[in-house]
């Protein structure tokens, strides 16, 4: 797919976590400290973070929905568990107060303050708290007009009914939209299976295409967004 020939949007909506927000540096500062902590020998925190993803992702998607605050903080637990590590209450607050303190990336305020004032309205869908999001959206220079959440929606992506719920909210049909992302797993299959067009910033992380989808553009960074939407006539 490509964007050529395609309408200007009215809105475009972002993931937070690893597309403005920088997550997995994030995540990896919170779980060594959380470790650190435990005063045992503690497994190394992208391992431990692969297991916590996967028991968070599934919690997500398991009836029925719960804050993003139960949903982290079970998977903490389970994670923790897995490794025979005692959970304390004390592990999710500083899970998502590291979380709530993650800085946005290098050129992430000056580009959505540029998209800003070229006429575009800004919105957040993320699969979070909204008092949890509070401390990163505070961070990205006031630019954002919108901060929709699946607290809001009660549901997590890669459930459609988030980003539903986000364009009812806006006012607008899939064909007013580009979303911005870096998840594959949770954006892309959103894109897949509701149509909207979809800007992947691939950050080198690893994360990979699904087999069935092609966003509509790839980028490395968010700061190639204004030229991409220049080189369209938008």
């Amino acid at each position: 797919m490509s964007l050529d020939r395609t309408s200007r949007p009215t809105w475009l909506t972002f993931d937070c976590y690893g597309t403005l927000i920088q997550w997995d540096e994030g995540l990896k500062n919170a779980v060594a400290t959380i470790l650190a902590g435990k005063h045992a020998a503690a497994p190394d925190p992208r391992e431990f973070i692969a297991v916590y993803d996967k028991h968070e992702h599934a919690l997500e998607q398991t009836p029925p929905h719960r804050s993003f605050r139960e949903v982290a903080g079970e998977g903490l637990r389970l994670a923790l568990d897995h490794y025979k590590l005692r959970a304390d209450d004390n592990d999710i607050r500083l899970l998502t107060e590291h979380i709530s303190a993650m800085p946005p990336f290098p050129e992430v305020v000056d580009t959505l303050r540029a998209l800003k004032e070229a006429g575009y309205r800004l919105c957040i869908v993320s699969n979070t708290d909204d008092d949890v999001i509070a401390g990163n959206v505070a961070q990205l220079g006031g630019s954002i007009d919108r901060v929709i959440t699946a607290q809001q929606a009660g549901a997590y992506k890669p459930n459609r009914r988030l980003f539903d719920y986000a364009h009812e909210q806006l006012g607008v049909s899939r064909d007013d939209v580009v979303h911005i992302c870096a998840s594959p797993h949770l954006d892309h299959a959103a894109a897949r299976d509701i149509g909207f067009r979809c800007v992947w910033i691939d950050r080198g992380t690893g994360r990979q295409r699904l087999p069935d989808y092609t966003p509509d553009a790839t980028l490395a960074t968010l700061d190639q967004v204004p030229p991409l939407f220049a080189s369209l006539g938008w």
